[in-house]
């Protein structure tokens, strides 16, 4: 049972809200500072976890969000992160369905909406942790800090840390983990029959949200103690938990690189407990001071410390200093009051936060705002206890501020990369984002500068040179272009898509032969790849090796049966070699898979009127036209088929019309005026 009364409770300058006033309250903050990115877009990691993730369209089986991982790659394929949040990705599917497809919009309203609950639940957790459970005549639970748990409340809610958690949407997984970390919390808190089954079964949720759930069996055997079977019975689930997350994860570990975490890859052990210390001195700065936050983190954005006479030293001995002090008051202090406060803001702020150490094992990143989500409620339990009075609204109007700003941030990805050029220029990750996002949105001028920058502080960052490679291939540029895809594939020899952009510049200096070899050195490292056959079918071509490219096609659409590219390919190849018949196959076969193709229409359309089957042939034109009605080529072969036919009238008409479309079309204008000379030769264009 807690004290009736907290002392340091009532020297807060804020009113005494009836519990739920106070939840509404945080609520309205929470909404007011992140409302402004409900209309974002899907931004940097949403392009990998929802928009190319196949296991939340409708089509694929459901039991598959079962056996892959956040990403939708198989847990068993070696390129899987092993991050295991199947629930999250459930409702992905479920905004999915509900939506009716890829629209932002709800995700981010349901992430803004699970922030709202959050922050009004948090009242009752610092309550809790504040004030100690004590129950009325009633059986109801008593607050006995209403002024410290709201204003720990509000600045949980306001707290600009949180932005990459609520506006980027796959952010999910940590507010459903923090969700059910709280109601795992609070049930075992009520320590109603069955209670302990209840909160294995929630923390098995807030696991399966993502993998800091576990930590809530700690949190919460630091609130109540009692028979030692209790806590047992918890050691023993969580052990059970563990194991199946191991077991499901393949027993063994992500495998990450030293670009992700470079201080897990120093030389010695000394060096790397120095770098973990010092990125564990920057999260803490994070939270202290949220105006120095990044997208990324990695890449230079934090240089290693080599010395142990390098300056920066000093902030991780300012950190364990005041650490420290903390945790001699949270033991030795004369303060019931507050040795019960600081030693559970402690534990709320470092229990979440040992999965990200790198103490247990290895993590990807130097530094994830996300993981600060739950630790930032015991961060601000702390500051409540420890705030100035006078300093409360005023930090908390930054804090709103702040918010805003940063969720704004967050609403596009060109406004997200851009934001962290001054706070990491360092960083190659940023520079490459800034630059893909400019190449994306057409400004590729602007896009090589960042890509060369991501080179030059990163010299082996090998989707930067095959980024800048590709746009230099694009400007004609083609033997730097081909230096740089020589280079990626000199740094990472199983970069299939660098192999094969190298082919096509190979191709384009009419270097066959190494073309071909890189090509299929793409497909060697990546056996399903159709643009590679694709593009290896275009380069037998123009070998003149027509077999060899009607199987490379063939390939390609077996392994893609929309590649429209690669039938069409096929069609005008056998159309022009005179094998029509198979042509017309070919063609008919490709329209049962992609019937509203109006280019594999228009190519069919060609050979049928080389087969005289005139009628069947304008069908296909007109289909076309009806689909592409500014298409000039297929007005001037379908004014070629009527000219052929006999139905000169028709025939001049769509003349005059692919004339208007296009005046320098090859070959339309000699047909158009051998018609008016009353003359019968004429020439298609392919």
């Amino acid at each position: 049972m807690a004290q009736t009364e907290i002392n340091w409770d009532q020297q807060i300058p804020l009113p005494k809200l009836s519990p739920f006033h106070a939840k509404i309250a945080v609520a309205l903050v929470a909404l007011l500072c992140f409302i402004n990115s409900y209309d974002g877009d899907f931004v940097f990691d949403d392009s990998e976890a929802i928009v190319n993730n196949k296991d939340l369209i409708p089509s694929t089986p459901l039991n598959n969000i079962w056996r892959n991982d956040f990403w939708g790659s198989n847990l068993s394929s070696n390129n899987s992160h092993k991050s295991y949040r199947p629930l999250t990705v459930l409702t992905f599917r479920l905004n999915y369905l509900i939506a009716g497809g890829l629209h932002p919009v709800g995700f981010h309203v349901l992430n803004i909406g699970l922030h709202s609950l959050i922050s009004a639940l948090m009242i009752d957790m610092f309550s809790v942790l504040i004030g100690g459970l004590a129950y009325d005549g009633n059986g109801n639970r008593l607050n006995h800090a209403p002024k410290a748990s709201l204003l720990a409340g509000l600045l949980f809610a306001a707290h600009p840390v949180h932005t990459e958690s609520v506006a980027g949407i796959v952010g999910r997984a940590d507010l459903l983990c923090a969700l059910f970390f709280q109601l795992s919390f609070l049930t075992y808190c009520k320590a109603f029959r069955g209670g302990r089954f209840c909160i294995l079964l929630l923390c098995t949720a807030a696991m399966l949200c993502k993998e800091q759930g576990i930590t809530v069996l700690v949190g919460a055997e630091r609130v109540r103690t009692g028979l030692l079977i209790r806590l047992a019975l918890l050691a023993m689930g969580g052990a059970s938990m563990l194991y199946a997350r191991w077991r499901i994860m393949g027993t063994g570990p992500p495998a990450f690189t030293e670009v992700d975490n470079p201080a897990s890859f120093a030389d010695n052990v000394f060096l790397r407990v120095i770098n973990y210390n010092y990125y564990y001195s920057l999260n803490a700065w994070v939270l202290l001071c949220p105006w120095w936050l990044c997208f990324d983190w990695s890449m230079g954005c934090v240089p290693l410390i080599k010395s142990a006479f390098d300056w920066r030293t000093a902030w991780l001995l300012l950190l364990w200093c005041f650490l420290i002090g903390l945790i001699s008051q949270a033991l030795c202090s004369q303060d019931s009051q507050r040795r019960r406060t600081l030693t559970l803001g402690l534990v709320l702020l470092v229990v979440p936060f040992l999965p990200a150490c790198n103490i247990f094992f290895r993590v990807g990143f130097v530094i994830a705002e996300r993981v600060l989500y739950l630790s930032s409620a015991g961060y601000c339990l702390l500051l409540a206890y420890g705030l100035l009075r006078a300093s409360l609204l005023a930090l908390l109007c930054v804090y709103v501020a702040r918010c805003a700003l940063r969720s704004h941030q967050w609403r596009s990805e060109q406004s997200l990369f851009t934001s962290a050029l001054s706070v990491c220029p360092l960083n190659a990750k940023v520079h490459y984002n800034v630059g893909k996002n400019l190449a994306d949105r057409g400004n590729t001028s602007a896009a090589i500068k960042y890509y060369r920058e991501a080179v030059r502080l990163h010299p082996t960052y090998v989707h930067a040179m095959n980024n800048l490679g590709n746009i230099l291939k694009e400007r004609n540029e083609l033997v730097e272009a081909e230096e740089l895809l020589a280079k990626a594939v000199l740094v990472q020899p199983d970069f299939a898509a660098a192999w094969m952009n190298l082919g096509i510049v190979q191709n384009s200096l009419k270097k066959f032969k190494e073309a071909e070899q890189s090509y299929w050195n793409a497909i060697q490292f990546r056996k399903k790849y159709p643009d590679c056959y694709y593009n290896l079918g275009r380069l037998y071509a123009d070998l003149n090796r027509h077999l060899d490219a009607l199987n490379a096609w063939r390939n390609a659409t077996v392994l893609k049966p929309d590649h429209s590219l690669a039938w069409n390919n096929m069609v005008i190849l056998l159309d022009n070699t005179g094998n029509l018949a198979q042509a017309e196959a070919i063609g008919r076969e490709a329209l049962k898979l992609l019937p509203n193709d109006h280019t594999i229409m228009f190519s069919l359309a060609n050979v049928l009127g080389k087969l005289q089957k005139y009628k069947e042939s304008e069908g296909f034109f007109l289909q076309a036209l009806r689909i592409n009605p500014n298409a000039a080529s297929c007005h001037g072969n379908l004014a070629v088929l009527y000219h052929r036919w006999g139905k000169l009238e028709l025939a001049k008409k769509h003349y005059e019309l692919s004339l208007k479309l296009d005046p320098e079309a090859p070959g339309t204008r000699d047909n158009y005026n051998m018609l008016r000379q009353n003359k019968t030769y004429y020439t298609e264009k392919k």
